[in-house]
């Protein structure tokens, strides 16, 4: 360490253009150096938010998201892994799929497989919620 010191003091012009040429190359890479506050992702999710009002969740946790999860695995293509949320009167299903999957298509497979399974819970849950 003391001898950087001694060379320093020696040569003082060697530090003095070593330090502008270190400002001068570390302002060319801040500059040069791509930066976006917001970066692209692009993670394929579909939500679906299911609505029976008087649902306890554990009503619609047992009733209506568990056998809309059944029929998702089976029928969607590409599924990664699903997350579910039952609230009062709510079941909030997030659907993830493989990277590279269109979305529009994975979201046309899923409101089909809901509008078939719409009816089917229908049935299942009585007018109050309890059969």
């Amino acid at each position: 360490m003391n001898a950087i010191v001694l060379i320093a003091l020696k040569r003082p012009y060697t530090f003095v253009v070593l330090t502008i040429l270190i400002a001068i190359f570390g302002g060319l890479a801040a500059r040069r150096t791509p930066t976006d506050i917001f970066p692209d992702v692009r993670i394929p999710v579909v939500a679906v938010v299911w609505t029976y009002t008087g649902l306890t969740p554990e009503d619609m946790s047992g009733r209506v998201i568990y056998y809309y999860e059944r029929a998702l695995t089976t029928t969607v293509d590409n599924v990664e892994h699903i997350e579910s949320q039952s609230l009062y009167g709510r079941g909030i299903v997030k659907i993830f799929f493989q990277p590279g999957t269109d979305v529009a298509a994975a979201q046309a497979q899923v409101t089909t497989r809901s509008a078939g399974l719409q009816r089917f819970v229908g049935r299942r849950v009585g007018p109050r919620g309890v059969l």
